[in-house]
């Protein structure tokens, strides 16, 4: 299952000229921080559940 190629799926997207440096470092460290976070809630989740399971055993 190949892609048909065009130049859009070819080449990477030209930066618009207006984009500057920090515009592209602000948007990969903001993608990271919401990577992060959604680990972190994920994983604060499974904690939370395995806590209650355990309580539940106890009790």
């Amino acid at each position: 299952m190949t892609k048909k190629l065009t130049k859009d799926t070819l080449f990477k997207p030209a930066r618009s000229k207006g984009e500057t440096k920090s515009e592209i470092t602000d948007r990969a460290a903001r993608a990271i921080l919401a990577e992060e976070a959604t680990r972190s809630r994920a994983k604060t989740a499974k904690l939370r559940a395995a806590r209650i399971e355990m309580e539940a055993i106890e009790s």
